[in-house]
């Protein structure tokens, strides 16, 4: 059974009247079972076990942390999309608590919206270090677990999308993805600004397909080049929420430098 998830650093940022959002730092203690414990705890070889009674040791609550717990990547992944699922929905929960609605959700079809008052419902996770941990084939930690970060938006007006991305995109992704408008203006900007361009671009993309449910190659090359002006602007100012309207879909972005989120309302 997995164990009882933490949200911390909780933000609730209001963006109209009618759509609201949050975002988290999700958490988990590293809890074994006592026949893991004995199974992976080789070091416990090197006390005097005769004075140890398993029997009774079993039917504690352990929790511990080994730095050199190993499990394998598939291992890692399936127990990261597990954290990353109750993450956000301990999230809207949490966020429907704020707002004082008392309502549920919806799974059976997208996009998801609360079954009473029908607003619509858009989650995102992001596990950068996790990822990292498992590239690097490293053993997950307490530290690692905690670093991932959950977003929600809801909205009464119509469909959202939301994207929380902690890591960079890498440029060899963007030219695979990016349209050619797109990639000559990210070209011509000083380095800094591309990085930091390419990735609120991403997320713009990501957005927009949560809310249209397009492919995923067809929603990242869709061509948004007339916006980087004013993601220029918006990123000169990292400290505050910045809103810009998309002219051809008729929907607003907002980029929330903090929580390095979007949103598309």
């Amino acid at each position: 059974m997995m164990p009882t998830v933490k949200l911390t650093h909780l933000q609730y940022t209001q963006l109209n009247p009618t759509t609201w959002c949050a975002t988290a730092q999700v958490s988990e203690p590293l809890c074994l079972s006592f026949d893991t414990f004995r199974e992976k705890s080789s070091w416990l070889l090197v006390f005097n076990t005769s004075t140890i009674h398993f029997n009774k040791m079993g039917g504690l609550n352990w929790q511990y942390y080994s730095p050199r717990l190993i499990l394998s990547a598939r291992e890692m992944a399936h127990q990261q999309r597990q954290l990353q699922r109750k993450g956000v929905r301990l999230l809207l929960q949490q966020l429907l608590n704020y707002l004082e609605l008392r309502d549920t959700l919806d799974e059976s079809d997208f996009p998801y919206q609360l079954i009473d008052s029908k607003h619509y419902v858009c989650f995102s996770h992001t596990g950068a270090t996790q990822k990292k941990a498992v590239h690097q084939n490293l053993s997950p930690s307490l530290n690692t677990r905690s670093n991932s970060k959950v977003a929600v938006t809801i909205s009464r007006h119509r469909p959202i999308g939301i994207d929380i991305e902690t890591n960079d995109v890498a440029w060899h992704v963007a030219q695979r993805f990016y349209s050619d408008n797109e990639l000559r203006v990210i070209q011509s900007l000083p380095t800094s600004q591309r990085d930091i361009i390419t990735k609120l671009l991403w997320q713009i993309k990501e957005s927009f397909i949560k809310i249209h449910q397009y492919k995923l190659a067809q929603g990242l090359g869709i061509d948004y080049s007339d916006l980087i002006a004013d993601l220029l602007n918006a990123i000169r100012d990292p400290s505050s929420l910045w809103v810009t309207a998309d002219s051809r879909s008729q929907y607003h972005v907002a980029i929330l430098p903090i929580q390095q989120t979007v949103v598309i309302f």
